[in-house]
């Protein structure tokens, strides 16, 4: 324990006393520096502070002043530049140099703008000066318009001159200032320039284009570029003095021939050309503003109407009338390239401006636009001609087809097979019964010529699709179907009265509409090869059961107009009753003598026109329909006199006899007797006719054995109780008549 007691004696007397001293020493020092602080702290709040905060006073008033003077130093500048802008502006407008003259301006201009945004500027010093600037302006653009109006002058026709032929246009002139000094020849155009550039920094310059765009550029297009392009005969003179005047002038070629439209086009390219370049030389439209040539801006307002005059009165005139002429085409292609490509290259036009190239480029679809419209045009006149020229078609009818190109080579190796098979066909068919060569062939009638030329306007319209591009092929193909579509709008809607009116007509469309719907079964199988359409297109076969039905609707409204009017003259008879009376008899008879003079009517206007069989039909038709009403009247008669049943007789004698007079569908009298010898196959009452008329001539036993317990010739016509009735009709109440009556059963 004792040397522990010895390390702590040692530890806190021999080594902390030592530290204990030097920290008492630090101790006094540190009292030394505090009492200089609280001395230094006291000198600084009594003497510095004082002092800085004055110091800081008189700063802020010299920094004001300083501010104060340099706004009046920047004022009295800003005056300065604006004195000598103006002062130059002035001095360059007097000069024409109307550059520096609008540069200066714009100094002037922003020397306002900078008072303006000072907040301390005398307002009216501010006013007066923005009211002097805004003068300035208005009188520089004065100045630019002025100088601008001199540029060109222009000597056109008179107002009251129509313009509609080439010597309207003649001695049209326009007189140009190119603007240079007459001594000066190394600037011989710097005036439209300066303009330019003065008119660009006023932001005045599209404005001022479009005007003279609307303007003077248009005056150019209307009075010289225009009549180059409708005029081929017209050229244009240029006259130079030695000055800097220049006149073009627009005078006459005299031409012998100028009918090719490739001639026209390559005229227009070499004088539109020679305008362009005219106007480019002098007026020098080459110069850039806002990094677009005033040549191109120009070209932009102008060239769309030009190329629409272009195509609309040479293009379109140049297109082909048929597709042979397509390959000669090219030229008139290679005159558009070069015309606008001359455009191009003197900057009127920029590098996309290609509408009137590709309209000529684009001429497989123009041709068959073209084509299509003047095909539906001239269908369309076709079908509103008059129908009654007519044409007589035979058996041995067949449409002028032009020869067609073989599509492959397989295709004449099939034909060549076809061949072989029809031969070896055709020797072991020499024992069998042979087809009539009319067979699926069109009988003898006549239609209208303007069909004819339908159909052959068709074909003619098929046949360009040869060789045509697969587009304009299919549009050929569909306008030829369109034709057909527009007959059966036109023609029943512009004809319809006079085919009621007038029987010959509804025949003629009769036999047009079977002539046309017997063609359409054949006519896209021969162009099939020749059509890029898919498999399965019933080309013109769907059209066929329509035109039958418009024929024979039309024919069969005709024969009910002749049946009511055939009617309409029966009724006039007073149901054939009480012709004992001579007036009832006169009025009777004439009835039947119109009805049969209006079936010889008919004969002669439908003779040689509808086909045998067809009016053999037509006129059977309503001859039966004349004997029914007949029958049907006698049937009706409670009683019948003797001198009512002799008359009677004498009517139906009438028609027997001179019935079959009106079957001559033939103009050669002997050939109608076959037709009149087979009235009854054509009219279904004609025997009934002739067994009423031996009905009223006969009596109760003729009557009884002509019936033959119901298997004679009047049993056949008539029914019982129909025959009764004619007997009670006809005979008095009798024994016998009570017997013949029981005799008439079935």
């Amino acid at each position: 324990h004792t040397e522990e007691v010895t390390d702590m004696i040692n530890k806190k007397y021999v080594e902390f006393m030592p530290s204990m001293e030097g920290a008492e020493e630090l101790l006094d020092q540190v009292e030394s520096v505090s009492k200089d602080i609280d001395l230094l702290k006291s000198c600084i709040e009594n003497e510095v502070q004082q002092n800085l905060h004055d110091a800081v006073t008189e700063y802020a008033k010299l920094k004001q002043q300083l501010e104060k003077n340099t706004a009046v130093i920047d004022l009295l500048q800003h005056l300065q530049e604006f004195d000598t802008a103006i002062e130059e502006y002035h001095r360059a407008l007097q000069e024409k140099n109307f550059v520096v003259a609008a540069k200066q301006h714009g100094k002037a201009r922003a020397s306002v703008d900078a008072l303006k945004a000072w907040k301390d500027t005398e307002l009216p010093l501010v006013h007066a000066l923005s009211s002097e600037i805004t003068i300035q302006r208005e009188n520089l653009i004065y100045h630019l318009g002025e100088e601008w109006q001199k540029l060109a002058v222009w000597k056109l026709p008179s107002t009251k001159t129509e313009l509609t032929s080439e010597k309207s246009f003649l001695k049209t002139a326009l007189h140009l200032n190119r603007g240079g000094s007459k001594g000066d020849e190394s600037v011989p155009h710097a005036l439209l320039p300066s303009i330019l550039q003065a008119l660009s920094i006023q932001g005045e310059l599209h404005k001022k284009i479009k005007l003279f765009g609307k303007n003077k550029f248009w005056l150019l297009f209307k009075y010289m570029l225009k009549p180059l392009i409708l005029y081929p005969s017209l050229v244009v003179e240029v006259s130079s003095q030695p000055d800097t005047d220049v006149t073009w002038t627009i005078s006459q070629m005299f031409l012998i021939h100028f009918c090719s439209l490739i001639v026209v086009i390559s005229f227009l390219s070499i004088e539109g050309q020679r305008a362009f370049r005219f106007h480019q030389k002098y007026l020098n439209l080459c110069v850039s503003i806002d990094e677009k040539k005033v040549s191109e801006i120009l070209g932009d307002l102008i060239w769309e109407e030009m190329s629409e005059c272009i195509i609309r009165e040479c293009l379109v005139h140049s297109i082909p009338a048929n597709s042979s002429q397509l390959a000669e085409y090219s030229e008139v292609i290679k005159q558009t390239e070069d015309f606008e490509s001359s455009l191009k290259e003197m900057g009127y036009l920029a590098g996309d401006s290609t509408d009137l190239l590709k309209y000529a480029r684009n001429i497989n679809c123009h041709f068959a636009s073209k084509k299509c419209q003047d095909v539906i045009v001239a269908a369309r006149k076709l079908m509103t001609s008059e129908m009654h020229n007519t044409v007589k078609i035979t058996p041995e009818y067949k449409l002028s087809i032009p020869k067609l190109p073989n599509p492959s080579g397989g295709e004449k190796e099939r034909k060549e097979s076809s061949k072989k098979s029809a031969h070896y066909d055709q020797q072991s068919l020499e024992n069998e019964k042979q087809l009539s060569p009319n067979t699926l062939c069109l009988p003898m009638c006549r239609i209208s010529e303007s069909v004819q030329q339908l159909m052959e306007l068709a074909i003619q319209t098929l046949s360009e699709v040869v060789g045509s591009s697969p587009q304009c092929a299919v549009q050929l193909f569909y306008t030829v179907r369109n034709i057909f579509h527009l007959f059966f709008d036109v023609v029943p809607t512009y004809h319809k009265d006079n085919f009621l009116k007038l029987p010959h007509l509804a025949a003629i469309q009769h036999n047009n509409c079977m002539f046309i719907a017997h063609h359409l079964l054949t006519l896209g199988f021969q162009f099939k090869p020749h059509l890029p359409l898919k498999d399965g297109v019933a080309y013109f076969v769907d059209l066929v059961p329509g035109f039958r039905r418009l024929g024979a609707r039309c024919f069969v409204a005709q024969m009910n107009v002749q049946k009511a009017e055939m009617l309409e003259r029966l009724s006039t008879a007073r149901n054939f009753s009480n012709l004992d009376d001579e007036d009832n008899y006169s009025v009777a008879s004439k009835a039947i003598r119109q009805v049969i003079h209006q079936l010889r009517r008919l004969g002669k206007v439908w003779q040689d026109v509808l086909p045998v069989n067809i009016y053999c039909k037509a006129i059977g038709t309503l001859l039966n329909t004349a004997i029914s009403e007949l029958i049907n009247k006698i049937m009706m008669l409670e009683d019948i006199s003797n001198v009512d049943g002799e008359r009677l007789r004498t009517l139906c004698q009438t028609i027997i006899e001179e019935g079959p007079l009106v079957f001559n569908p033939l103009p050669d009298e002997n050939k109608n007797k076959k037709y009149q010898e087979e009235v009854p196959v054509y009219v279904k009452k004609w025997m009934t006719l002739k067994e009423i008329s031996m009905v009223l001539n006969a009596n109760l036993q003729e009557i009884v054995d002509r019936w033959a317990e119901g298997k004679g010739p009047l049993a056949a016509e008539f029914s019982c109780n129909e025959m009764k009735s004619l007997i009670r009709a006809l005979f008095k109440n009798t024994e016998r008549r009570a017997a013949a009556l029981a005799k008439i059963t079935k």
